[in-house]
Formats: C-alpha cells, sequence, structure tokens
C-alpha cells in the first residue's frame, strides 16, 4: 500500500464534523484513548446532546471540564479519575456491567453505536491497522458503528490478535506521531509488598495468572519469577509482566487456551509496556467477550486471578468499583475472572487489600457495606481473600466461620470492635477473652 492512505488525511476538525448533535460516540479507552480527536470535538462550539460511552478515557477527557459536561452526556462502563466528578454532580452516568458483557451491547444494538472514535497503528501493506494497545470493547463498536473516525499514530504499536481494522472501514483519520497516554506504575509500600508475598505463596508452578493494575499486582508479579511454566491470559496486564516474562518464568506451556500465548484484552502502562507489545506474535489482544469468558478462562487449569476490593463486610460481599454510593471504577473484568477461576481445576479467586483505608484509621474489613456501595463479587462467588496479616479462604464457610475468618486478617487495631459486631449480627456470645479483648 505503501504511503497512499496519506492522500485520505484530513484536520482533526473536518474528521470530528461527522458527529452530529444528539448522536452516540464510543470512545477507545486507556492508553489508546485518541486525545486529539476529544479535544477537536469540544472545539465544536456548534455541537451539543451527544452521548459519549466508553471505558477508562486516557489522558484528560475533555469533554469531562466544567465548560463542555452539558453539551457531552458522558456514560462510562469503567470510571477514572477524570470522570469521577462528573457522575457524581449528575452531568454524566455509569452503567454497571460485566467487562465481558459490554461488546454485546454494541452488537446487539441495545446500546446503538452511532460513530466509533478510535485510535489505530499505521496500515500495512495489506490495508490493515490495528486497534494497538486496546482491543476490549473497541472491536465491537467498530464493528457496529456506521461511522468511524480514527487517529493514526506512528507510535501506536501494532497488535496481534483480533485487532485488525481495515482502512477502508475507516470513515476518516488524522495522522499524528505523537507518545501514547502512559500509566506510571504506582510505588510497592511495605503493606503492598507484604501482600504480594502471600498471593505468590498461593501461585503454583504451571498457573496462568489474571492480574489487575497497581501495586498489588506488581507486587506479586516481582515475586513469582522463581516459578515454572507461568501463562498469562488476562482482561489487562501492565509494566509488570514485562519482567516477569523477561525472567523465563512465563512460558504458556501447560495452558489449554492458546499454549504458548499471552491472551489480554488491553494493556494500560508505559513505554516499557508498548514495546513489549509492539509486533510481538506471542501476545494476542482480543474482545473481552472472549478474553472474559468463563467458560474459555476455566479450561485452562489452575487459573490463578488476582483481583482487588475497596471494601469487604463480615459475610463475604465484595465492593469494588464505588466508595457507598459515589462511583470509583467500575465492575470491570472481577466477576467474570472469579467465576472463571473457580470453575477452573485447581484454580483459585483472590481478591487483594490492604486492611485498612485513610492512614489506618478505617478498616476496609467491615460490618457491613457502606450505604449505597456496590456488590461486586457476592458472598456466594467470593474464595480467597488477602490483606497484609494472611489469607483465608471462605469457599463453603457459614456466616460465623467466614466473619471469623475475617476478623483474623483484618488490621489488629479494629479486631476486637469487629468481634463484637460479629457476635451482635449472629445472635452468639463472645467468649470472656475475646470480649475483654
Amino acid at each position: 500500500m505503501k504511503d497512499d492512505w496519506k492522500n485520505r488525511i484530513v484536520f482533526a476538525e473536518d474528521a470530528v464534523a461527522l458527529i452530529k448533535n444528539g448522536m452516540n460516540v464510543y470512545i477507545h479507552g486507556a492508553c489508546a484513548s485518541p486525545v486529539p480527536l476529544l479535544e477537536a470535538m469540544v472545539a465544536r462550539k456548534s455541537l451539543t446532546d451527544v452521548t459519549l460511552y466508553h471505558l477508562h478515557v486516557g489522558g484528560e477527557a475533555p469533554f469531562a471540564r466544567p465548560e463542555n459536561a452539558d453539551r457531552f452526556h458522558s456514560i462510562s462502563f469503567f470510571a477514572g479519575a477524570n470522570v469521577r466528578g462528573i457522575i457524581e454532580s449528575g452531568q454524566g452516568d455509569f452503567v454497571p456491567v460485566f467487562l465481558s458483557d459490554i461488546p454485546g451491547l454494541f452488537t446487539s444494538g441495545v446500546v446503538p453505536i452511532d460513530v466509533a472514535m478510535i485510535q489505530v497503528s499505521p496500515p500495512d501493506k495489506h490495508g490493515l491497522c490495528t486497534l494497538g494497545t486496546s482491543c476490549d470493547s473497541t472491536r465491537a463498536a467498530v464493528d457496529s458503528a456506521r461511522i468511524v473516525i480514527a487517529e493514526i499514530n506512528d507510535q501506536m504499536p501494532r497488535t496481534h490478535g483480533y485487532t485488525a481494522v481495515p482502512l477502508s472501514k475507516i470513515t476518516a483519520f488524522i495522522h499524528t506521531d505523537r507518545p501514547l497516554v502512559a500509566h506510571i506504575p504506582d510505588p510497592i509500600g511495605e503493606v503492598e509488598a507484604r501482600i504480594g508475598q502471600i498471593v505468590a505463596d498461593l501461585v503454583v508452578d504451571g498457573a496462568t495468572l489474571q492480574m489487575g493494575i497497581g501495586a498489588i499486582p506488581d507486587a506479586v508479579l516481582s515475586r513469582l519469577k522463581g516459578k515454572r511454566n507461568l501463562g498469562i491470559h488476562t482482561e489487562m496486564f501492565s509494566d509488570g509482566l514485562v519482567e516477569l516474562v523477561e525472567s523465563g518464568a512465563v512460558t504458556g506451556a501447560l495452558k489449554t487456551v492458546k499454549p504458548g500465548r499471552i491472551v489480554t484484552s488491553f494493556v494500560f502502562g508505559s513505554k516499557k509496556v508498548f514495546d513489549f507489545v509492539d509486533d510481538n506474535p506471542l501476545v494476542e489482544f482480543h474482545p473481552s467477550d472472549r478474553t472474559n469468558d468463563t467458560s474459555v478462562i476455566r479450561r485452562n487449569d489452575n487459573t490463578i486471578a488476582i483481583n482487588s476490593a475497596l471494601q469487604v463486610d463480615l459475610s463475604g460481599q465484595v465492593c469494588a468499583d464505588s466508595l457507598g454510593h459515589r462511583i470509583y471504577s467500575g465492575i470491570g473484568g472481577q466477576m467474570d475472572f472469579m467465576r472463571g477461576a473457580a470453575l477452573s481445576r485447581g484454580g483459585k479467586p483472590i481478591l487483594a487489600l490492604p486492611s485498612t483505608a485513610k492512614g489506618g484509621k478505617v478498616s476496609r474489613i467491615a460490618p457491613e457495606l457502606a450505604p449505597g456501595a456496590g456488590v461486586v463479587t457476592t458472598r456466594g462467588h467470593v474464595q480467597w481473600i488477602v490483606t497484609e496479616f494472611g489469607a483465608v479462604n471462605l469457599h463453603g464457610l457459614p456466616l460465623r466461620k467466614r466473619g471469623e475468618a475475617l476478623i483474623s486478617i483484618a488490621h489488629p487495631d479494629f479486631r476486637a470492635e469487629l468481634s463484637r459486631d460479629l457476635a451482635k449480627i449472629r445472635h452468639f456470645v463472645m467468649a470472656p477473652a475475646a470480649a475483654r479483648a
């Protein structure tokens, strides 16, 4: 194809002119957010009543600025920090949904998409661009949208899997050469390091891993370099996985689904992870209705799913998407992988969290969830819970026993109070020693 495609390049303001008042627009997420197109869209002062559907939007999210929020209605399937404010103010909204179910909303027409606004790698000799760092729900949005507007970025990695987008499918595109929006890894503190070691001890040789993002998953990954024949089947990964692969611990040799391959839906990290996935045939990107399908996840033996939580009550209910009524993130793929790992032969669904919040003033293990808190993982699905004080498996335990197990890994400063709360909730008399604690 050589450079013939460059004859079709347009200015950003001309590309976004295809968006009309009242349309539904999907925005490519995470590191693949098409920032120049978003800026051009909000610069069109005549544009109004536009509904934007998206997962986490990388960068600033210009549509969420106060001066733009009344023209664009943001609906998040997963909320980042840049849209939490407009959700709380009522200028934006949030859909609680499993990541595995989002593509079906588009393909079925439940959520009709007029425009998909994406960022892609340059076309190859066959005229095929790729979705680069994020396939997730974007694959379905591109396939379903009437109009596709793209930023073709020379620095977008060319990725393998189900990421190809024919140039002929793109209605209009701009051309850039800019760094992707990067995510700098969170520092690993003492608490995260301890949790990382406890979780790592639960991982067996030959396990297939799913992990989220943050200091705890990175702490786990850094402690797995002595393991052998690990596999990766995950909705996302970041920089921490690259070092684990380079250590030789990851071979994927024992996987049933895509043996020898790393399977993911999107990546979220720095240039380190972008370079790792660029034209790497060992890394396959697939839509989230494939990566997060429990019937697929369970086929890999010893699947270890490592996810996080904001709060856990004494019955085992897990809140991971909100602080009371305030939306913090989203359901994402937590339940997809919690259930998939539970169904895997030898699998372990693990939820890891620090025992306290607000500088140690609040216990994350609580008698009950905060008013308005959403239950992401139900007490019927929960199994392993890990804090810096240990790991407990709640599977099969009655309410009182699971409450006692959770108290055993709560911060010591809160255990006596939690024990009294449990006795009151479950209607039993505490032992004298416990009562005096």
